[in-house]
């Protein structure tokens, strides 16, 4: 902590510094330059490889206008009042300088910059060194591929750097503590964190599905190697999506989070969001790709493991046009297809029919796996591993003849176990215990749900 903020103030003082000559040169008429190097001689500081903001500055190899332009749009969540210089009014105009740029926010009290105010302190009045500028403010720099800064936008009829320079999500945490943010579940990110509290073994699956999750978490593991080492970003695109379809309860949950577990470490989490989908789709037109949009904006390039649950209502299939309604849902499904194509992370959806997805979403899936239900022998685990060696168990359970008599899938088991646990507790005869009689009544229950009765 104490580094990160050492060297957060020591690059927001070199920032200071160099407000100050442009300042000085501007007004005291000196000739500016194109070279933020020379004749400035204002040197940034080091920048330590292991505080949040040295790392930042070393990945993506900042320059001197690069970091400039970074320490100024933290300036005003940091220290705002470094900025008050810039309401220095025009006497002749009595107005501020236009070549200032900058807003006043509605409700914060200091200067907010745009990107006129990074052109002016690093070019001055120099318009080759002001293209440059425009270059990296432009999409295509790795401050916006990578949502490092924002340039919220101007009205379309304005010049772009009139926009004003904001943090992108993250940014400010990754400076100042060297980790990421998690973000806030709300109607902007509408999508919690899925935390995995069990193992691998807890998983009981086919082998063959577990082998087609491993592709997964090779992928994963290994991309960088393949895209980039290997050469097959040429010809693969980025990312990978997968499908998994069986009925409920079969592990598909439980498997994504898994993923994730498995795949993190200290130096990269691939933290696993289940999109809330009754808060992404919308009745009004153009709303669910709004929603949309925000989560996969947010997501891109945070090593984040996308999971869209009962996905049949977002990527199901696509209807003949016979009214507006009809053209206005098809264009949600086109705009999903893209943005699935396009982002580099993980897309994990789920769905209980395979059917219900459009075939144009399968088309594009690395991977497509089905979690059967489990049979007599996975079921005898799944009743082994839910009741563990710590319930305590009447001597009238016998787990295998249950595990051959009901066929249910391990969902259903948790639910039977957690129903006979609960009956169980509550007895006042002085023996608590788990009988076989908690468990089927349990087991009734869910065949109840699923429209079938105890045999």
């Amino acid at each position: 902590m104490n580094k990160n903020l050492n060297l957060i103030e020591k690059e927001l003082g070199w920032l200071g510094q160099v407000i100050d000559y442009r300042f000085m040169t501007y007004f005291n008429g000196t000739t500016d330059t194109d070279d933020m190097s020379d004749p400035i001689g204002l040197t940034p500081p080091d920048a330590d490889k292991s505080t949040g903001l040295g790392k930042l500055i070393s990945e993506y190899n900042l320059g001197l206008t690069e970091r400039m332009i970074l320490a100024l749009t933290l300036v005003p969540s940091l220290k705002p009042q470094m900025l008050d210089l810039f309401f220095t009014r025009n006497k002749k105009f009595d107005r501020g300088f236009t070549e200032f740029g900058g807003i006043k926010g509605e409700q914060h009290g200091g200067f907010l910059p745009t990107g006129e105010t990074a052109a002016f302190i690093a070019a001055g009045t120099d318009l080759k060194a002001r293209l440059k500028v425009s270059e990296v403010l432009s999409q295509e720099h790795v401050f916006f591929k990578h949502d490092l800064i924002r340039l919220h936008p101007s009205k379309d009829d304005e010049p772009r750097l009139s926009g004003t320079l904001v943090p992108g999500p993250g940014l400010l945490h990754k400076v100042c503590y060297d980790r990421s943010a998690e973000p806030e579940f709300n109607h902007k990110f509408p999508a919690q964190k899925l935390v995995s509290t069990h193992e691998w073994d807890d998983l009981v699956l086919h082998k063959s599905v577990l082998s087609k999750l491993s592709e997964i978490t090779a992928w994963i593991d290994h991309q960088s190697t393949l895209m980039d080492d290997w050469g097959l970003s040429r010809n693969l695109k980025p990312g990978y999506r997968s499908l998994f379809y069986g009925s409920p309860g079969t592990g598909k949950t439980m498997a994504a989070g898994l993923i994730g577990k498995q795949t993190s470490s200290k130096d990269k989490n691939h933290d696993v969001y289940r999109v809330d989908l009754s808060m992404v789709v919308s009745k009004y037109i153009g709303e669910t790709e709004k929603n949309l949009s925000r989560i996969f904006d947010r997501a891109e390039h945070q090593n984040w493991i996308l999971f869209f649950d009962e996905a049949d209502s977002l990527f199901g299939q696509r209807t003949q046009t016979k009214s507006s309604n009809d053209r206005y849902s098809n264009q949600e499904v086109s705009y999903l297809l893209q943005r699935i194509e396009s982002f580099n992370g993980v897309i994990l959806l789920a769905t209980n029919l395979k059917e219900n997805i459009d075939e144009a979403f399968t088309r594009r899936f690395q991977s497509v796996i089905h979690f059967p239900l489990p049979d007599k022998n996975q079921r005898l685990q799944l009743w082994d591993n839910i009741l563990g060696n710590k319930m305590p168990l009447s001597d009238d359970i016998d787990l295998k003849h249950i595990s051959e008599s009901y066929e249910l899938a391990g969902g259903s088991i948790i639910n039977a176990v957690r129903f006979g646990a609960l009956k169980a507790v509550q007895r006042t005869n002085g023996e608590v215990k788990l009988t076989r009689s908690d468990l089927v009544e349990g087991i009734r229950r869910e065949l109840k749900k699923q429209g079938k009765s105890l045999v």
